[in-house]
């Protein structure tokens, strides 16, 4: 798995256990969806101490900061994220980064946009008869 990119400014060594307090302030992400996403990606399992407390390996952050690219920046689901996580992390790269797939969805734009104007119009019609 890839080295994270987050940066923590807390004295401790790089390889350092995060509570989640620290990551989310790190990672931009609140704690309420580090817990929730624990209970959607299996892969994701920190350390669990007395009281439950949460404790982030190296492993686990980079983890977060690949499912937070999918979901918040590539727009994959919450499903297609899992389903990405399987696959090498070279190949899910995809819908952002893929100039043909990008190229192929502007041309899907621009061939629904005419089709929601008539559907918009046919709408007003029926709504004002």
């Amino acid at each position: 798995m890839a080295e994270f990119d987050a940066t923590f400014d807390d004295g401790k060594d790089d390889g350092a256990l995060r509570t989640i307090g620290e990551v989310a302030r790190a990672l931009g992400i609140k704690q309420h969806v580090l817990r929730y996403w624990e209970q959607q990606f299996p892969q994701l399992q920190p350390l669990k101490r007395s009281g439950n407390r949460r404790y982030y390996r190296p492993a686990d952050i980079a983890l977060i900061e690949r499912i937070d690219r999918l979901v918040n920046r590539d727009g994959y689901t919450l499903k297609g994220a899992e389903a990405a996580l399987r696959e090498p992390e070279d190949r899910t790269a995809g819908p952002s980064t893929d100039n043909t797939v990008a190229q192929d969805r502007g041309a899907e734009m621009a061939n629904i946009l005419p089709r929601l104007k008539a559907i918009r119009d046919d709408l007003r019609r029926a709504l004002a008869a």
